[in-house]
């Protein structure tokens, strides 16, 4: 089982708010992402990625920190040495 959160900024959650409309399409957006490229991933460890929705720039990051989240992984590839911290957030917000 992977160890993984999601968070989003106070711009992201306001741009929601309690539509679950958008909250699907979000998700969508996110999980679908495949537009990966040298730009955006020089190192192809697909861990970022941006898009447009709701006509704001949007970007999602994933961050890999040990279980007790007080540094970051030592091994990001190990289930049992690392949490999986998605951020998705508004561009603006960066």
């Amino acid at each position: 089982m992977v160890n993984a959160a999601w968070f989003t900024t106070h711009g992201v959650a306001a741009l929601v708010g309690d539509d679950p409309e958008k909250r699907r399409a979000l998700v969508e957006a996110v999980a679908g992402f495949a537009d990966f490229s040298q730009d955006n991933d020089p190192f192809g460890e697909r861990d970022f990625g941006a898009f447009s929705l709701w006509g704001e720039r949007l970007f999602w990051k994933i961050d890999y920190y040990h279980p007790e989240r007080d540094e970051h992984s030592p091994a990001k590839w190990s289930a049992d040495l690392t949490r999986r911290v998605l951020t998705l957030m508004l561009a603006s917000e960066y």
